[in-house]
């Protein structure tokens, strides 16, 4: 006896209803990923670059359309800490938004250091955008030799 496959709902509203909750879930479940997305990219502003050269760290920081005097930099043993704070723009003189993705506003990014820093001598500069923290290590963490005497 051959058996036959037939669908568990065959009346069609039934399978309608079915295919609307499945749409509806879709939507619902893509909604929530794209305000993820949007909560995690501004949670991670600004972006940033991050590496060892030698006796210090170096930190890189994209802040477009930021000056100087909009950022604040702190180091408290381990903790750098980067605020700031970017000014509203003025709307269209005339016409609507489309789309409006540029960030307002202030922002603050912190972040643990992999060695002690010697805040003393942390040096900061901004150019084209782009903030780059040099932090130089304590002499704690520095690496030094130690001889190996004869016994």
């Amino acid at each position: 006896m051959a058996y036959a496959w037939r669908p568990l709902f065959r009346s069609q509203p039934v399978a309608n209803f079915r295919n609307e909750l499945d749409r509806l879930f879709g939507d619902f479940v893509g909604h929530l990923a794209a305000v993820d997305r949007r909560l995690s990219s501004a949670r991670t502003f600004p972006s940033l670059n991050v590496w060892e050269d030698g006796d210090a760290l170096v930190v890189e920081a994209e802040v477009p359309g930021l000056k100087s005097e909009d950022l604040d930099i702190a180091v408290v043993g381990t903790q750098l800490t980067i605020k700031g704070r970017r000014a509203a723009e003025p709307g269209p003189p005339s016409g609507t938004y489309h789309r409006r993705e540029r960030g307002t506003g202030e922002f603050v990014r912190e972040l643990t250091l992999p060695v002690e820093i010697d805040a003393d001598h942390v040096r900061a500069s901004l150019v084209d955008g782009v903030l780059q923290i040099t932090l130089p290590k304590s002499a704690a963490a520095k690496p030094r030799r130690i001889p190996v005497g004869r016994s």
